[in-house]
């Protein structure tokens, strides 16, 4: 599973032995993967400001989160392809051993390996000062991403539409890629060439009558230009004086007359549009994607912290001073051991809150499957962990 639970326990002996007793049970039922997650010594402050960051923190978690998901389905639209291959690029680099700073690391095995950076978030800092120099990384961040989009996204939708243009029916669908100068009868005082929609199924019937719709139809003036599933575009040259009728006898006999006109300079800067188009999309592919992937890893290298910033600010809130905690990170191996590993969570930390562990307790009773959020509250210290970015 991509899903995480961050919990912590004070650190005296009764707990780090129920911290023993919990890696045994859940090893023995194989309900999670439990490691250490460690945790600075932070400055604490007074408890007065800990209450004041709990909010904040807890607000930018929340952005944090959605940024990093903003970030990944940008990836998405501009791979434009399958979720599988986008996760490859979803990576967090560096921020881990020294030796694997400069390797490329999935995110599961940054969670599992978690370790605080010091050199970009000094411990030593008050924590309001690290607090804030993640909520302004991350700001400028969100800034940038949506600078850097916008432009893309524009000129993607512009092409996009193009193309669908391009895809549409013969009666609405672009011809600047179709039609060729060759294909008209152009400056003439007295013929024109008409474009014709002929279903497929009377490609035999439009070779027979075209010459007879209408008088004045120069013979053997047809060719087939293109064709879809559902039929052909034909042209047919005739005297301009008679564009009416023929259109109203082509009509009758189910033959649809496109209207067109053949501008040279209009065709030319279509295509030179189109051509253009592409070669900027082709130029800013590039570097856009390699800025997601890099701002994309500071992002959640960033999460991971202000996760690991609200487990040490709720551990001290909780359990008070001096500051004496151990945080543990588990992965549920089953969505259908989830409520399971709830149980035994509460089994084994209830007596850091009995009200709390009874509570749980009921709630597990009364709703079947019980889907868990940040705001739930246990006897235990918990924040979820989802790296399902794309879902």
């Amino acid at each position: 599973m991509s899903e995480f639970w961050l919990i912590s326990a004070p650190g005296d002996k009764e707990n780090l032995q129920a911290l023993e007793r919990l890696n045994t049970v859940t090893s023995k039922s194989n309900l999670s993967y439990n490691t250490k997650f460690a945790i600075p010594d932070f400055k604490v402050g007074t408890l007065d400001s800990l209450v004041g960051l709990s909010d904040e923190l807890g607000k930018l978690d929340t952005f944090a989160e959605s940024l990093i998901k903003r970030m990944a389905q940008s990836v998405v639209e501009v791979m434009e392809d399958a979720k599988g291959k986008v996760q490859e690029n979803l990576l967090a680099n560096g921020g881990l051993k020294e030796k694997m700073k400069c390797l490329k690391i999935d995110l599961t095995s940054f969670v599992t390996h978690f370790e605080w950076d010091m050199a970009k978030y000094p411990a030593k800092q008050p924590l309001p000062s690290v607090v804030d120099t993640l909520a302004k990384q991350l700001a400028q961040i969100e800034t940038d991403l949506k600078g850097r989009t916008a432009a893309y996204s524009t000129l993607k939708a512009t092409l996009d539409s193009l193309n669908q243009k391009a895809k549409a029916n013969l009666f609405t669908r672009t011809l600047s890629d179709i039609v060729n100068k060759d294909d008209f009868v152009l400056d003439s005082e007295y013929l024109v060439t008409l474009l014709v929609i002929v279903p497929t199924q009377n490609y035999i019937q439009w070779q027979k009558t075209y010459e007879s719709l209408s008088d004045m139809v120069v013979p053997r003036s047809t060719k087939l230009i293109f064709e879809d599933k559902e039929g052909g575009l034909f042209t047919v040259t005739l005297f301009r004086k008679v564009i009416d009728d023929f259109k109203a006898r082509a009509k009758e006999n189910k033959f649809m007359v496109r209207e067109f006109y053949y501008d040279e300079k209009e065709i030319t800067r279509e295509r030179e549009e189109m051509t253009r188009l592409l070669s900027a999309k082709k130029q800013q592919y590039g570097p856009l994607l390699r800025w997601l992937k890099v701002n994309f890893s500071e992002a959640f290298i960033a999460w991971v912290h202000i996760k690991a910033l609200r487990v040490f600010v709720e551990s001290v809130l909780r359990y008070g001073l001096p500051v004496n905690f151990q945080a543990v990170l588990l992965q549920p191996q089953k969505k259908s051991s989830i409520k399971r590993l709830r149980e035994v969570l509460n089994s084994v930390f209830k007596h850091l809150d009995e009200v709390a562990a009874a509570s749980m307790l009921d709630a597990a009773m009364d709703i079947p499957g019980l889907q868990l959020n940040n705001q739930d509250y246990f006897p235990y210290v918990y924040f979820r962990i989802d790296l399902s970015l794309l879902d």
